[in-house]
């Protein structure tokens, strides 16, 4: 449990001015063919402190924290921003004021020992070894995290938050009949939670080892897709990874200031109308997000961005300084990963929202296409071009599903990609066993529906 050594030393009214500790731990055990090959932890924390003055920023972080350290990188960073002020002179306004967000201090839940997590692993590796034959190699990895932030700044915020969160990662392995390894990987569960809120014993995901076999024993059978423009499914996995890394990041204030293509399109259709998105805080539809924020970084009230209504893009995530430029409501987006991080701005949990179609009418409405249910890693730059690897597929012939796909990749431009858009699955999927690689690692959730469009795909 962090000790506050920070309240009261930041006077509301003043600069806008940051104080911040940190604590975060970290553990993983990998076995691969039952072997342990991973068991590590780690524990890092400090305090830092940063200062606005009159458009230039002051920063300072400490690995000690303590009341000296915590006096000490506020005093530098003060004398930081006004020694950038007397250099730049950029004259700009005082940051808007947002409302004060308190928390009372969280209860700690007690560190738990990574032999539960190698025993887990061990169980979990045997009942794989035993239950499916023919694999060529199996690998299990447990991993888990927690942040703890005590927060106070100039706008009267004081809020000690805590987030845990954990996972448990399956990777399977099988080679084909001419000599190619193929590999699929699952997260069994887990999001923002402790170890025993989610995991009891192996046999809990029978059904989600089962489905990932099945799937990869049809993948030695797969085929190669027809390369070029093609009627797809994207599965909420992919539709999520859309989100988050094709349209997410050109809708970021300090990215369209750096001239995304989303910079002249506020308040355009960039979207079939069957489409909307939005940036959410801590809760979506009624039910708590994977990965919920209450309060940035900047001390501001997270709240939820509406980044895309009915196809037309109504919005940007910002931070104070930004939403000041743009005109627009700051909702809470500047996230710092550790406690040496400025905040940046940052996605929470972002998805695309579901629509009224039912998967099984998807599927049936395609005559000729696929359906792309798997993906490992994507990449998008600022014009808003993508291309994701798909490592899980089928073939849609006459309205029904065929052969699997080998790995192959898609690509396209979000916002042309779209404005194709025809329909739209009835169910929201999250995922949040990853990280946002934005200058630092941040945690993020990202969701979707299953989503019918055009995109180009590879071919053998």
């Amino acid at each position: 449990m962090l000790n506050d050594y920070i309240s009261g030393l930041i006077q509301t009214g003043t600069e806008h001015t940051e104080l911040r500790a940190q604590q975060t731990e970290s553990a993983t055990v990998a076995l691969i063919g039952g072997n342990l090959v991973a068991n590590t932890g780690s524990k890092t924390g400090g305090v830092c402190a940063r200062v606005y003055k009159n458009g230039s920023w002051g920063f300072a972080s400490c690995a000690d924290y303590d009341k000296d350290s915590a006096r000490d990188v506020l005093a530098s960073a003060r004398e930081n921003a006004a020694f950038l002020d007397g250099k730049l002179r950029k004259g700009k306004a005082p940051l808007p004021q947002t409302k004060p967000f308190f928390t009372a201090p969280e209860t700690l839940a007690p560190v738990l020992p990574r032999k539960l997590y190698i025993d887990y692993a061990t169980a979990l590796d045997a009942y794989i070894a035993k239950t499916y034959p023919g694999l060529s190699g199996r690998k299990v990895i447990v991993k888990s995290e927690k942040f703890e932030k005590l927060l106070c700044a100039s706008n009267g915020t004081k809020a000690h938050t805590v987030a845990p969160r954990v996972y448990v990662y399956v990777f399977l392995s099988a080679d084909t009949k001419d000599g190619e390894t193929l590999e699929l990987f699952d997260v069994l569960d887990g999001g923002n939670g402790y170890f025993p809120d989610y995991f009891t014993a192996p046999e809990q995901f029978a059904e989600k080892i089962d489905g990932l076999y099945r799937e990869l024993m049809d993948k030695t059978q797969g085929v190669f897709p027809e390369a070029g423009k093609a009627d797809v499914i994207l599965a909420p996995s992919l539709s999520g990874m859309l989100a988050h890394e094709a349209v997410g990041h050109t809708v970021e204030a300090d990215l369209v200031l750096g001239g995304s293509v989303a910079g002249h399109m506020l308040g355009k259709q960039v979207a079939s109308p069957l489409v909307s998105m939005t940036d959410y805080a801590h809760t979506a539809l009624g039910k708590p997000c994977p990965l919920p924020v209450f309060v940035d970084d900047e001390g501001t009230e997270c709240e939820d961005e509406i980044l895309i209504k009915d196809g037309v893009l109504t919005g940007y995530m910002n931070n104070l300084e930004s939403s000041q430029r743009f005109g627009m409501a700051p909702r809470g987006n500047a996230r710092a990963f550790a406690y040496s991080d400025e905040p940046l701005i940052r996605m929470r949990n972002t998805a695309v929202l579901p629509g009224k179609d039912k998967l099984e009418d998807m599927i049936a409405s395609i005559d000729r296409g696929y359906y792309l249910t798997r993906t490992d890693n994507g990449q998008a730059d600022t014009t808003g071009e993508f291309m994701f690897g798909v490592t899980m597929g089928y073939e849609i012939r006459n309205g029904k599903l065929g052969r699997a796909l080998r790995d192959t990749t898609i690509s396209g431009v979000a916002f042309e990609m779209l404005k194709t858009v025809t329909m739209v699955s009835d169910e929201l999927v999250w995922e949040s066993s990853g990280y946002c690689g934005k200058k630092q690692p941040m945690p993020v959730g990202i969701g979707g529906p299953a989503v019918k469009c055009k995109v180009t795909i590879g071919g053998q």
